[in-house]
């Protein structure tokens, strides 16, 4: 049997959580259109008959502009040592710029097999496509090129085919039925995190984070959950309370689907909204959060 750890990596919106999704065929990640919407890495764990795949999907690799934002990128960085194979992602609808260049330039410091995946080709023409391969391959030295749509699956399947034959002979890691490592209150968390960040503004995204308060299966085998979404401002409070709580409510039915469908048991969801000042900068609130580096 074969058995390996893959890592995803690329800049921020590049896909990276669609396609972890689109593999294991449910939500492990979340997923968003707004830039580095992960932050921890997240592991997906894909079992085959033939073979086991880890996925670590990883936070965009950008300019740290706080703690936080640098956290994810060593996040980032980190994970290229510890690999089998990595996946380089790209959004191939965009052009290639100096941020590509960075993490071109650090793939070339390391031995790992880098498969080069170029994102969204659904939205491209197909010579945009060829041309897109031509390209890259001028760009780095990439074991294999893949252009693929993460979104609609195309080309996701023979991804993997080739993955497994780039894996080494090794044991089971994880139980058969297993599809990540996370949690569940981590998964949960992430879970009410994506709907905030689908249903606010623009500043919001970057400015909140969820903690998991309290977790408990009941006599009637609902599941009580309550959790606090962390602001850095009170008018980002306001914002996710929304007019008459009706947003806070709203975040809150959507989140809930998720979490049923993940628990598989009916759940109540009670979220609170609490402002903790400049919290991305704060060692003791992220370490708190999760974010176990600190």
């Amino acid at each position: 049997m074969k058995s390996g750890f893959v890592a995803i990596i690329g800049r921020p919106n590049a896909g990276k959580s669609t396609l972890l999704n689109q593999i294991l065929e449910r939500k492990v990640a979340i997923i968003s259109d707004k830039p580095q919407t992960t932050r921890n890495r997240i592991s997906g764990i894909l079992t085959r008959d033939e073979a086991q795949i880890i996925f670590l999907d990883t936070p965009g690799i950008h300019k740290p502009k706080h703690k936080l934002g640098k956290y994810m990128v060593d996040v980032a960085q980190g994970t290229l040592a510890e690999v089998d194979l990595i996946y380089y992602m790209v959004d191939a609808s965009t052009s290639f710029g100096s941020g590509e260049q960075y993490i071109i330039d650090k793939l070339s410091e390391i031995d790992t097999s880098v498969f080069l995946l170029l994102n969204k080709i659904d939205v491209l023409k197909p010579q945009q496509v060829l041309e897109n391969i031509a390209e890259w391959q001028t760009k780095g030295d990439f074991t294999e090129i893949f252009p693929l749509s993460a979104l609609n699956g195309k080309n996701v399947q023979p991804l993997i085919t080739k993955t497994i034959e780039y894996l080494p002979e090794g044991p089971l890691y994880y139980p058969p039925d297993a599809v990540t490592d996370q949690p569940e209150q981590v998964v949960i968390g992430e879970l009410i995190r994506e709907k905030i960040i689908l249903l606010t503004r623009e500043e919001i995204p970057h400015s909140v984070a969820v903690m998991i308060e309290m977790m408990e299966k009941r006599a009637n085998d609902t599941v009580y959950i309550g959790a606090t979404i962390f602001v850095e401002r009170n008018s980002q409070k306001g914002i996710i309370i929304g007019k008459k709580g009706e947003l806070l409510k709203k975040i809150g039915s959507e989140a809930r689907k998720d979490i049923e469908f993940l628990l598989g048991n009916k759940v109540f969801l009670e979220l609170w909204v609490k402002v903790k000042e400049d919290w991305r900068n704060r060692e003791k609130i992220l370490r708190n959060l999760g974010y176990e580096k600190f």
